[in-house]
């Protein structure tokens, strides 16, 4: 996603299920937007999502710290398209009550929320624990348990307190893994006798491709041909950041599941951006490209979690410029999720660029893994462009990531944490163009179908939330 619609993050699936999907002058549910949803599980998932930054506003209500978002979305020059910032957002932080009440209208039995890190610790290890804080997320999951939503918690969304950003520049220090197992630790502690299902991270394959590739996440550090920044190392950063990152969930994982899991019940697991990358020929090359893609995506944080190690492709390429896990944290990283949480929006092909000349773009250079992607083949698109530049329509693309998954991590459990059809608000919109959503009733039942198909050949996917 590009900067644009940052601010939009999770946008999709509240917007697909909050706006009604039919003329009417009131909310319809899922089931009638939808069609039937027989096919799926009677205990299945569907849901709502939301992220803290993004939603809650508040952004200096009741004891809450900055985060790095707060710090980076008032600085002049950021790249934030239209200046905006989270400071109101949604104001979900004062209007939680009418939320879950529209939420509860609609017929969804799950919420994907995260909680703001700098809320509940203002200043990280180093200061106090906001009670404030923590009596807002309690109030939040009562309030959705009433009236029976299931709460589906991530740790962090792509926020980090900027008093651990000033003290050591977050993820590029290891004391950031300490943090996290600290907030993850009172999260569990103060929470988890009502949520059941905990992600640690969000996408962080994007966050440290933004943050410390191209610059456009805080802490905007970057270096030439990727971005323009003033400090930074785009060919080195980002695998520090990212090898923190995982050792930081593992650190949770392993708390949860000593001090918790037992007396809780709960599984935890972390969210990935996973694109399906559909070879462009039937050429070795290509296919071999679009296995590289995966594997410096999605599969540089899955594989170090589930298998121990990096991606075979990422080794192999980048040798010296990875960092290495000890023995210790190998034998801690494997099995080291109970789900894998799926955010699935568009798909594209994969071009060969380590044989094949290519034009710079995104995954051409050494550390993105030698492999260009592009929406079209021959000038015909994979799919209907939506507003947003990065969409295309290409339902087939859920049922093969999902296949994909499976076949890679020998059955692990799956949530579709993230789904949903990109639209651009636009000011001269009548109530009546907003009311009659057919092209995103097409979108999510053609995705909900290619979803079932996958559902019928395994029984591992347990929501859409």
């Amino acid at each position: 996603m590009d900067v644009s619609t940052m601010l939009c993050v999770g946008f999709f699936l509240l917007q697909m299920f909050m706006l009604p999907l039919s003329i009417s002058s009131e909310l319809v549910t899922l089931e009638q937007s939808l069609g039937n949803l027989s096919a799926f599980p009677p205990n299945f998932l569907f849901g709502t999502a939301s992220s803290a930054y993004q939603y809650e506003g508040g952004f200096m209500s009741d004891g809450k710290g900055l985060n790095n978002w707060d710090v980076y979305s008032h600085k002049p020059g950021n790249m934030i398209a239209d200046g905006s910032n989270g400071d109101i957002a949604v104001d979900h932080y004062h209007r939680y009550l009418e939320d879950i009440d529209l939420m509860h209208s609609l017929g969804v039995n799950s919420y994907r929320f995260s909680i703001s890190w700098a809320r509940i610790l203002p200043k990280g290890r180093f200061g106090k624990i906001n009670e404030a804080g923590i009596n807002f997320y309690n109030k939040l999951i009562d309030a959705l348990l009433l009236k029976g939503i299931k709460p589906l918690v991530t740790l962090t969304h792509v926020d980090f307190p900027q008093e651990l950003e000033d003290r050591y520049g977050s993820w590029l220090s290891p004391e950031s893994q300490e943090d996290f197992a600290y907030f993850a630790d009172i999260c569990f502690k103060s929470f988890g006798d009502r949520v059941k299902y905990w992600v640690t991270f969000n996408e962080p394959d994007f966050q440290v491709k933004f943050a410390y590739r191209t610059g456009i996440f805080p802490p905007s550090r970057c270096s030439w041909p990727f971005g323009n920044c003033t400090y930074g190392d785009s060919e080195t950063e980002p695998f520090i950041a990212a090898h923190n990152i995982i050792l930081a969930h593992i650190a949770a994982v392993h708390i949860y599941r000593t001090k918790y899991q037992e007396t809780q019940g709960g599984s935890v697991g972390i969210v990935l951006h996973c694109f399906w990358f559909e070879p462009i020929s039937n050429s070795l090359a290509d296919k071999l490209a679009a296995e590289r893609a995966r594997s410096f995506t999605m599969k540089w944080f899955l594989d170090p979690i589930i298998f121990g190690r990096y991606p075979p492709e990422m080794q192999n390429i980048l040798g010296s410029i990875l960092p290495e896990f000890s023995t210790t944290e190998k034998e801690k990283l494997k099995k080291g999720l109970d789900f894998i949480g799926v955010n699935h929006y568009t798909s594209y092909y994969v071009k060969d660029c380590m044989f094949s000349v290519c034009e710079p773009g995104t995954g051409t250079s050494k550390t993105e893994g030698f492999w260009g992607q592009s929406s079209q083949k021959n000038g015909i698109p994979i799919g209907e462009l939506t507003d947003l530049a990065w969409q295309n329509v290409y339902p087939q693309g859920m049922e093969k990531i999902v296949t994909y998954l499976k076949e890679t991590y020998h059955n692990i459990p799956m949530i579709i944490t993230e789904n949903g059809y990109g639209e651009v608000s636009k000011a001269n919109s009548t109530t009546e163009e907003f009311l009659y959503d057919v092209k995103r009733v097409e979108y999510l039942a053609g995705y909900l179908d290619q979803l079932s198909t996958a559902i019928r050949r395994t029984d591992l996917v347990h929501g859409i939330a």
